[in-house]
């Protein structure tokens, strides 16, 4: 079985193929026009998100069975035409779920406490403690929409903060978490003083934080984005801030983030500007699902469903 890396990946990815039988073949300098003249004859193939996988890829691939991402997100591929074509799509949402735990907490308490504005200026020397007094995790009420490997794993590592947990997924009939609350948005609209998604980019959930939306809480309340940057609308979050509906911001991912996620549009818009010069705003370049420990799991979550899909 050939399969060709598309994206870099963990090593011990190809490793471990190597060791089963499977031909492995670098393709992760080639661009898009390359890989389509060598696809017709390749059985699997490995992505992250350099490039689009859409129909027109889709159908020169005359010998695919799998597509593996590695990673979580699939909105990269066109899902029903690889279904129309028998072509099975994989990724592992699992390897990465506690890294983007732990960094969606970690922008949280910078935020709640205020670390990255009261660095700043202390490097300027500025001393100010009273603007810069903190509040405590402990107590609140959490959100969490999306209620998959990383929305459990988010409400995982908050269990011992004392927090009131909240969950809601339209898809996820039952939670065995006894530490959580299943609930409609309507209760996260009433009670949450946090909101964090975990929720894939589709046209369901494209714009689904809106001012509408924003609206609709009763109570201020501090956002986390780790998903996808277009499953919140910019313009929003500063007007939620303005109208003090969003008390701040913690964002991993960007509305005017390329679909590679290796940057933002060339071109700075005007709302990117202002986000960048609120003191409540905690920005990351899409890095909280990627640790050395996550880089390494994906692999090995890639490597045991590659086998169990071809052992089938």
């Amino acid at each position: 079985m050939k399969i060709l890396f598309i994206d870099k990946v963990h090593s011990s990815l190809e490793e471990n193929l190597i060791k089963h039988g499977y031909q492995c073949i670098d393709g992760t300098e080639l661009n898009k026009n390359q890989i389509l003249k060598i696809i017709s004859d390749i059985n699997g193939i490995i992505i992250r998100s350099r490039i689009k996988i859409d129909s027109f890829f889709l159908k020169k691939c005359k010998s695919l069975k799998f597509i593996g991402r590695y990673g979580s997100g699939l909105e990269s591929i066109d899902i029903e035409c690889a279904k129309n074509l028998n072509i099975c799509c994989i990724n592992t949402p699992e390897g990465n779920a506690n890294a983007v735990a732990e960094h969606s907490l970690g922008m949280l308490l910078n935020l709640l406490n205020n670390i990255n504005k009261s660095n700043s200026e202390i490097r300027r020397n500025i001393w100010n403690r009273k603007n810069n007094t903190g509040s405590e995790l402990s107590n609140k009420v959490i959100g969490i929409i999306g209620y998959g490997n990383c929305g459990k794993a988010f409400a995982k590592i908050l269990k011992g903060f004392g927090c009131t947990i909240l969950a809601y997924d339209k898809y996820v009939s039952e939670y065995k978490e006894k530490w959580v609350k299943k609930v409609s948005l309507k209760d996260i609209y009433e009670n949450a003083n946090v909101l964090s998604l975990h929720i894939p980019l589709n046209e369901e959930t494209q714009y689904f934080i809106n001012e509408k939306i924003i609206n609709n809480f009763k109570n201020p309340f501090y956002l986390i984005n780790t998903s996808r940057g277009k499953c919140v609308k910019t313009s929003s979050i500063i007007n939620g801030i303005k109208n003090k509906k969003i008390i701040g911001a913690c964002l991993d991912v960007f509305e005017e983030e390329k679909e590679s996620f290796n940057k933002l549009n060339n071109k700075e818009s005007v709302n990117m500007t202002i986000l960048k010069n609120l003191q409540n705003v905690v920005l990351t370049p899409h890095i909280a699902g990627l640790t050395i420990e996550s880089y390494k799991k994906n692999s090995q979550i890639m490597f045991k469903k590659i086998q169990s899909l071809v052992n089938y």
